[in-house]
């Protein structure tokens, strides 16, 4: 079985009175250690898909697998471990504590894990060595994403979830963002899934999911991927 069964997944929302289809029997796998990538437009339900995947949302109908465990089934409090301890999260906006240092930032997340990494050695390990003292607002918006990344690294989690990383960044530091998700992955043989609409970033995926209104009109492995280094857009 793969490491991620995501199997006809439905999410519907009601507005109004009329149901909408955020995601639409979508199906597809990913395998442990991969790095994949979610590719679709604003709206085609990558997002939606991803938070399913992380437990941050439920899923209306459908099963999804993570290591041996259908998660569809958990309760609530389940659900809570699991973010807590399975998921490292990478999002567009850092999300970090302003008035927390970068190693206190990082420190905070693996206060609630048990398994957790030494903060200041996965700092150093995402090029911040010399900036665990500084404040958010002292450092670039690339740094800041960095902290992010080491954040959600230093929990050990089984899956590393991005959702567009390199959004509010900008071009060559987006560059440096996606070159350490893509080393990182390959290094530490964590499993990686990334949304993005940008098109471009698909040769560097080990697997390429494609969403299009809700549903996966394609899902292809990439028997040689393409360093982050190698590609332009």
């Amino acid at each position: 079985m793969a490491y991620i069964n995501f199997k006809n997944i439905t999410k519907e929302y009601i507005v109004g009175e009329k149901p909408i289809r955020a995601v639409d029997d979508a199906s597809f796998t990913v395998e442990k250690g991969e790095f994949a990538i979610i590719l679709g437009a604003s709206g085609a339900g990558k997002t939606t898909a991803l938070n399913i995947l992380g437990g941050m949302d439920v899923a209306t109908s459908g099963h999804i697998s993570v290591d041996g465990r259908d998660i569809t089934e958990y309760t609530r409090e389940q659900l809570v471990g699991y973010r807590r301890t399975d998921i490292g999260f990478v999002f567009q906006f850092y999300n970090l504590v302003p008035n927390l240092t970068a190693l206190e930032n990082v420190e905070l997340a693996a206060q609630v894990c048990k398994d957790s990494l030494d903060a200041a050695e996965t700092l150093k390990k995402v090029g911040l060595g010399e900036r665990m003292n500084n404040f958010p607002a002292q450092l670039s918006g690339g740094e800041q994403q960095r902290v992010s990344i080491a954040r959600a690294l230093a929990k050990n989690p089984k899956l590393l979830l991005c959702d567009e990383p390199t959004g509010a960044l900008d071009y060559a530091t987006g560059r440096q963002i996606l070159k350490l998700l893509q080393d990182t992955c390959r290094s530490e043989g964590i499993t990686v899934v990334l949304i993005t609409h940008n098109s471009a970033l698909a040769p560097m995926a080990d697997r390429l999911i494609r969403f299009r209104s809700g549903k996966v009109v394609e899902m292809t492995c990439n028997e040689c991927p393409v360093p982050v280094s190698e590609i332009e857009w």
